[in-house]
Order: structure tokens, then C-alpha cells, then sequence
């Protein structure tokens, strides 16, 4: 018995780790029982993290572990080292694409979960992991002992069909009519973009995966998947399998951060706004609806409590957002004490007058709050989020 983990063979030439991961499985010796399989996101801001950021692991149960490792190495040999160094420039993304460098571990034990939680939320070198009993491959082995360390205690799943054809840049067919109908089903989640309705469940480009239900337990991701798979305007699939995933469950955030802002600068074309708090720098995408729309109302002085995660540069990426006070907004002349209606200037130096009772103050102004557009907690639309993101509407993790 032992944890298998494995990292890093895909990149956009081609490949997919959760695809490398199924062939494996369905070529291991008979006599080796196979645990549920688990996708781990880890930290998204990883130097050498791949299309999806996500790592596979599983526990394998056997009686022979020297025949089960020497089958590895074959494996290894024959099926995984040779996705060294794909690497492939991005169409849709301003991010440096890196090679793939594959990575496969095995543990007699299931390691820490300290490894997991170190690779969720910050930069791991690879001298910072655990002695795994056998390793195999480069950067790939981080991502991998990760996965193994995972805990699973706030999980969700992810139901993923691959295609039959996977060399291939053709779009991918999957019913959108079936795909409206999950959407509106208990448990399914980040299916469709609740604004535009396009599909969020199939990557873009180079990959073998068809498409991927989310949902919050195994039995609702695998209907969902099923329901997809059957309508005849979904293409053939090759085969499918149910992940157990760190998806949706925040573990990539640390606590709450309150602080209070000293200044916020707006890109005028991208709409980014930056915002410069007396905890750090904080950076909220244009693409972050009600987070950036929130951001770019804020002014010196708000308080706000803000969740992120901390960038290469030191910054912050905002992802959740709350404004707890804040300050008026703008200025306008006083209301009458007897008529209850807005005085006005008599000139400069000359003071204000109510334009119905002629009553004379000295000249004056008020502070007038201005609501902000949010109240409560915001966050990105669904096309925004990243994996990790639990929605605020779930509530605190357990």
C-alpha cells in the first residue's frame, strides 16, 4: 500500500496530466487495487506551473510493491519521460509558458499534509520536500508530493471526459442545451458563465479533455457527465473518470486582511485598479466585476477587509472584498432648518440663503455619505475565479 503522485506532463503543445495519470491506472498489474484518484490545484503563481496547475495522486494497495515500483519504472520509461520539454506559446495568455518537466513519486505513507498546504499558498523548492520512497523525472515531483499530501478534508469533484481524438485543435462539441440543463442542477458549479451562458467545463486549444463537470459530490458530477455525454450533440468521448479536488475549497487563502486605504490609481483602458492600503498593495483585474467595480469606488481613507494572494512582486491579487466604513463622498450646501430645502450661495464671501424663506447662514457645506456600489462581501464572476476560489455564497470552510 502507498501514495502514487504524479505532475507536470502537459503544457500547450499538447497533453494532460489527468489524462497521463488514466493511462496509467488502466495499465497497472491485476493484482493492484486502485483508491480514488485526486486533482489537486496548488499554488497559482508557481515559476513552473502548466496549463491547469493541477496535480494527480492516488492510493494504490498491493502485495507486491517491488513489482508494483519495478512496473513504474517501465511505465516511466516507455510513457512519461519522454514529455520532457513540450512547451508551446499561449494564445490567450500575457504568462511566459515554461516546458513541462514530469514528475512521479511514490510514498509508502501518505506524506504530511504541511507539503500540501506549503504548496497551496506559497513557492516550494523541490529541497523542501519529504524523501519520497521512489521518484522519478525533474520540477514535476513538487506538484506531485503535494497532491499525495493532500488531505482531502475540504473537497469537491470534477467528473472529466477525455476526447477520442486528442491530437487535435478542432472545437470541442459539447451540448450546450445539456449543458443549460446541469447548470440548474443541485450541486453543479462553475458549469456556464451565469452573464454570458458560453461553457466553462472545456479547455481551449491542444488537450485530450473533452470537458469537466464540477459539482459537490461524486454521485452529482458523475450524473452531470453522463447527462453530457448522452445527448447525441456531444462528440463521442474516450472514456471518464471522477476526481476527488481541492477545487472550490479556498485553501489557497489566508485569513481576512483589514486595512485602510491611502490611494487608488485606475488604468484608464484596462480598468485595473490598483489599490494602496496600509497592508500592501492590492491589484483588482478589470476582468473582476463587482470586485474591480468595487475597488475603483474606493477612496483615502475607506477601511476594507480584503483576500488574496500574494503575487511574485510582492503585490496582491484580490479575489474577495468588503468595504466595513467608509468616507463622504462629496460636499453640497445645507438643507434649511425650517423649509428642509438646499440653500444657496449668495456669492462668494456672502454666505448661503434659502431660495423659500430667505433664512442667511454663513457660508457653509456638509459632508454627504455616498453609498457604496457593494455592501457585503464581492468576488469575480465565475469566468474569473480561480479553481481554488470557494464561492462566498457556500459560506466559511469547515
Amino acid at each position: 500500500m502507498g501514495w502514487l503522485g504524479l505532475d507536470d506532463t502537459d503544457s500547450l503543445a499538447g497533453g494532460c496530466t489527468t489524462k497521463s495519470m488514466e493511462d496509467l491506472l488502466q495499465n497497472l498489474p491485476d493484482d493492484v487495487r486502485v483508491g480514488t484518484v485526486r486533482l489537486v490545484r496548488l499554488w497559482p503563481f508557481a515559476s513552473g506551473r502548466t496549463r491547469g496547475n493541477a496535480a494527480l495522486s492516488v492510493e494504490l494497495l498491493c502485495d507486491d510493491e517491488e513489482a508494483l515500483l519495478s512496473h513504474l519504472d517501465r511505465w516511466w520509461a516507455e510513457e512519461l519521460s519522454y514529455l520532457k520539454g513540450l512547451i508551446s506559446p499561449s494564445h490567450h495568455s500575457d504568462r511566459p509558458q515554461v516546458p513541462s518537466d514530469p514528475g512521479m513519486v511514490w510514498f509508502d505513507s501518505q506524506p504530511d499534509p504541511m507539503h500540501y498546504w506549503s504548496a497551496v499558498q506559497h513557492h516550494v523548492e523541490a529541497i523542501d520536500l519529504p524523501q519520497a520512497t521512489k521518484s522519478w523525472g525533474g520540477a514535476g515531483i513538487i506538484g506531485a508530493t503535494a497532491a499525495a499530501a493532500w488531505p482531502g478534508v475540504n473537497s469537491t469533484w470534477e467528473s472529466i471526459a477525455w476526447r477520442q481524438t486528442s491530437n487535435t485543435d478542432a472545437p470541442r462539441s459539447v451540448c450546450t442545451k445539456s449543458l443549460a440543463e446541469i447548470d440548474n442542477w443541485p450541486g453543479t458549479f462553475m458549469s456556464r458563465d451565469p452573464r454570458s451562458g458560453t461553457s466553462l467545463i472545456a479547455p481551449r486549444g491542444h488537450s485530450p479533455v473533452l470537458c469537466g463537470v464540477r459539482a459537490t459530490t461524486e454521485e452529482q458530477a458523475e450524473q452531470a457527465l453522463t447527462h453530457l455525454l448522452s445527448s447525441p450533440n456531444t462528440e463521442p468521448s474516450a472514456g471518464h473518470r471522477t476526481f476527488k479536488t481541492n477545487q472550490a475549497s479556498g485553501d489557497h487563502l489566508q485569513p481576512v486582511v483589514r486595512a485602510m486605504v491611502e490611494d487608488v490609481v485606475v488604468d484608464a483602458q484596462r480598468k485595473h485598479a490598483k489599490v494602496e492600503t496600509t497592508q500592501g498593495i492590492w491589484t483588482s483585474f478589470g476582468e473582476g466585476g463587482p470586485v474591480n467595480q468595487l475597488a475603483r469606488w474606493l477612496k483615502k481613507g475607506d477601511i476594507v477587509e480584503l483576500n488574496g494572494l500574494e503575487s511574485e512582486d510582492g503585490t496582491f491579487h484580490m479575489e474577495q472584498l468588503r468595504v466595513v466604513s467608509w468616507n463622504a463622498r462629496t460636499q453640497l450646501r445645507p438643507l434649511c432648518s425650517n423649509c428642509n430645502v438646499r440653500m444657496k450661495s449668495m456669492g462668494r464671501n456672502q454666505g448661503v440663503r434659502c431660495p423659500t424663506c430667505k433664512q442667511r447662514l454663513d457660508d457653509s457645506w456638509v459632508d454627504v455619505p455616498s453609498e457604496p456600489p457593494f455592501k457585503d462581501w464581492v468576488e469575480p464572476p465565475a469566468s474569473a475565479r480561480r479553481h481554488l476560489a470557494r464561492p462566498l455564497a457556500w459560506g466559511p470552510k469547515k
